[in-house]
């Protein structure tokens, strides 16, 4: 299922070129057009879903080991120091297209962009914390 409205659905269906790196039946792995670094990539689902609140389980799973196998394999390949891998849901938190995707962001010592995912560290209290923990435990 794939939305006409959605750029990465029409990447997937090959309306629009893309640099693909790795490609299966349910996923396909192009490199970003706008990258924070050399050889920052983006794992698409082919199903689409807007966000990690859409995706299936079984869905979400395989791009996580698939996360995991490209980021060995282009850590070699680039000889990056560090690996970025990275998923935002909605506006608030960096989401810009509304298409499930898994940033792959590969690092290097002394890179420009290498602050892009720093944040200033928030402080709770203790009881703060307490409540916090309380309200989110899972069972």
């Amino acid at each position: 299922m794939s939305d006409a409205n959605c750029i990465f659905c029409r990447i997937i269906a090959g309306e629009i070129p893309s640099n693909t790196i790795y490609e299966d039946d349910t996923f396909k792995v192009i490199l970003d057009a706008s990258p924070a670094s050399k050889g920052h990539a983006l794992i698409l689902p082919k199903k689409h879903c807007a966000d990690i609140y859409e995706i299936d389980e079984e869905v979400a799973a395989g791009a996580m080991r698939l996360a995991k196998k490209l980021a060995c394999h282009m850590t070699e390949v680039l000889s990056c120091d560090g690996f970025n891998i990275l998923q935002n849901n909605h506006e608030v938190a960096g989401q810009t297209v509304f298409h499930f995707h898994m940033h792959l962001i590969p690092r290097y010592q002394n890179a420009k962009n290498n602050d892009i995912l720093m944040w200033s560290h928030e402080t709770f209290t203790d009881e703060e914390m307490a409540q916090i923990r309380d309200s989110l435990k899972y069972e």
